[in-house]
């Protein structure tokens, strides 16, 4: 790994650095001084009760009654935040209300420009939230969406938000069986959707999908309708329909309900390597507190500043997109392919908006160097002082291309976390010299570590990424999880009371943070996590699909890699056509993302005496572990499998065809 200093903030960056003035806040009100960024980060982890509580203070986050003591408790799981406290995340946005600037900028692939003021946005969301009352709807109530990354989509979360309701979104583009895994397990009383979207120059109509999952959804009570192609053509089939029209047309005051600090915000979905899609609950007070320390300490935003994250709805980067309007900054929507009418779409963006933060997952941004993308030839990007990367590892070779192709003096602060805690544990901050390929610091509050095999700390090697004092922002819970069973077993089986995220990590001596990817057999495509059960039970639902595998193989500083293979009945060949069928159906179920880019037909999968599948191991096999490292033959049901894939491992490695 390269150590050479690729960046350093100027003076008067750190000057204005808004975790600089927090720094100077805690000297004046705390009189605490810490000589640099390592020794605030100790204090946060040692004392996180007095850190979360000055966070709070700082930060003037508003709630009924004062706040007593931040942490009570901090086992995991179970940690107990802010006792008695009632706020809204509505509050905390609408606090920032101001004539001087737009609180949203949205265009979209067609060329669609809006600018949306604090104050349309606060009415819109005070007229939809009075007719979600009107329905029924209340605190505790579940609403979902099927919408895209439109302004609209933040008035319809932020009006459930508002009623104490909680929220869930999927975006427009996934497939049936992803959106009903997802929506029914939560039980909704109310949707609001589009009648389709526009994708890469396509119209893709979902009036018929959409009649599909309301049939699917019986506790439904009713449907907002949002028509995006079909305006005057309402969808035959569907019911208890009311249009986004008449739902915000009505004035009304806003008047959010104050809720507990753990009171459900919105239920998100990561997905592990067996079941269903695992719904996560989050708190409206951890939220809120989270993601004004991610957007306002990590990534530099205040109330001067236009923010852009290139996500869809699906991504929890949304989320994250929105958490900028808790410190007043302007959001930045994009709503389309990052790639349509070219690579440059979203920099032109970026430049017209006056974009001063630019995000996107590191795919983009290899993609753009790849296609000898030019982004500062493009547009006039001056306005712009961070970039953000996350999804997967940004090489060194795409900060070199970051440095050359947009400015030599841009922050590059790439952040790595997840759906699981709707934020991150590592990142950057803009007082820091930045080192190619490595995060710059670990999140304050947050005592990440590597740990071995053993549960001990590694001091700069590769070991598991664990986090040894709870985050706000950690689930609450996951739905309809008896005793709280899975959520123990997707984070704390193998170190008892430690987060085990699922990461490689490497934390090197000078504090910074390197990730080499996924520990699990998780898919992770272009930062969409998805379950492997829910691409086994398309493939499989295909009567020549016997039985299937994937794996996900990332690499650092390469694009991803995810082989699919494949059982076929008795007689059955995997042909060209059947190959097409099988990734049609898979980008029908679920998305486009998560077809694999190559099929291979083999005689048997690799299953345990238990039979289950053998995924870890096969993807440890495919990154160059040997096998005997890898997989014990005694407790497997067929060890004769694993010899034609130990082959196509052997055949990689060599780079020769694998197919062969």
């Amino acid at each position: 790994m390269n150590d050479e200093i690729a960046w350093r903030p100027t003076d008067a960056m750190v000057r204005e650095a808004r975790i600089t003035a927090f720094g100077t806040w805690l000297a004046q009100t705390r009189g605490l001084q810490f000589a640099d960024y390592a020794q605030m980060w100790q204090w946060s982890v040692d004392e996180p009760d007095a850190f979360w509580s000055a966070l709070w203070d700082w930060s003037e986050i508003r709630s009924e009654a004062p706040r007593g003591r931040a942490l009570v408790d901090s086992k995991m799981p179970g940690a107990q935040w802010f006792p008695g406290v009632r706020l809204n995340y509505v509050d905390q946005v609408f606090r920032h209300a101001t004539a001087a600037r737009p609180a949203i900028v949205f265009r979209n692939e067609s060329g669609e420009t809006r600018e949306v003021s604090w104050a349309a946005l606060q009415a819109e969301v005070a007229a939809l939230a009075a007719s979600l009352r009107a329905m029924g709807i209340g605190p505790g109530d579940r609403v979902v969406a099927y919408l895209p990354n439109i302004p609209e989509t933040v008035t319809a979360f932020l009006a459930v938000a508002s009623l104490g309701a909680v929220w869930s979104i999927c975006s427009p583009d996934m497939g049936r069986v992803a959106v009903l895994d997802r929506f029914r397990q939560i039980a909704p009383k109310a949707m609001l959707a589009v009648d389709g979207y526009r994708y890469a120059g396509k119209a893709h109509d979902r009036r018929e999908l959409l009649a599909e999952l309301l049939a699917e959804l019986p506790t439904l009570e009713h449907l907002i309708l949002l028509p995006q192609l079909a305006a005057d053509t309402p969808p035959s089939g569907l019911r208890i329909v009311k249009s986004w029209a008449t739902a915000t047309q009505k004035q009304a005051a806003l008047a959010p309900e104050p809720v507990a600090f753990d009171h459900p915000l919105w239920v998100v979905y990561s997905s592990g390597t067996t079941g269903l899609p695992k719904p996560i609950v989050h708190g409206q007070g951890g939220v809120v507190i989270e993601h004004v320390k991610l957007a306002a300490l990590h990534l530099d935003l205040g109330p001067q500043d236009r923010y852009h994250w290139f996500s869809s709805t699906g991504w929890m980067m949304w989320n994250a997109q929105i958490a900028g309007l808790l410190v007043g900054a302007t959001i930045c929507l994009y709503d389309g392919s990052p790639g349509y009418p070219d690579l440059g779409a979203l920099w032109r963006f970026a430049g017209e908006a006056r974009v001063s933060f630019f995000g996107a997952g590191a795919a983009f941004y290899a993609s753009c160097q790849k296609a000898d993308i030019h982004p500062n030839a493009l547009a006039d990007l001056s306005t712009l002082r961070g970039l953000g990367s996350t999804g997967s590892p940004l090489s060194p070779e795409n900060y070199q291309w970051l440095y050359d192709a947009v400015r030599q003096d841009i922050w590059i602060n790439p952040i790595s976390g997840g759906t699981d805690i709707v934020s991150a544990f590592v990142g950057g901050v803009p007082t820091l010299p930045v080192v190619s390929g490595e995060m710059q610091c670990r999140f304050l509050g947050a005592r990440i570590e590597a740990f071995d095999e053993a549960g001990k700390p590694l001091s700069d090697e590769v070991g598991e990424l664990v986090c040894t004092l709870p985050l706000p922002s950690m689930p609450l819970y996951f739905w309809n999880d008896d005793a709280g069973r899975r959520y123990h077993d997707s984070y704390f089986d193998v170190y008892p009371g430690i987060w085990r995220h699922g990461d490689w990590v490497r934390i090197t001596p000078r504090g910074g943070v390197v990730i080499y990817g996924r520990s699990d057999a998780t898919i992770n495509r272009h930062g969409i996590r998805m379950g492997t059960s829910e691409l086994y039970r398309a493939v499989e639902d295909l009567p020549e699909v016997v039985d299937s595998l994937v794996v996900d193989l990332e690499y650092l500083g390469q694009e991803s890699y995810m082989p699919l293979f494949v059982v076929l009945r008795e007689g059955a060949t995997l042909t060209p056509e059947l190959d097409a069928r099988i990734r049609e159906r898979i980008k029908h179920a679920l998305s486009a993302r998560h077809v694999p880019n190559e099929l291979f037909q083999v005689a048997a999968i690799p299953r345990t005496m238990s039979g289950k599948k053998m995924e870890l191991p096969i993807k440890k096999l495919l990154m160059g572990q040997p096998i005997e490292k890898v997989a014990n033959p005694d407790t497997m049901a067929n060890p004769e499998s694993l010899a034609w894939f130990v082959d196509f491992a052997r055949r990689r490695a060599q780079g020769g065809d694998a197919s062969a």
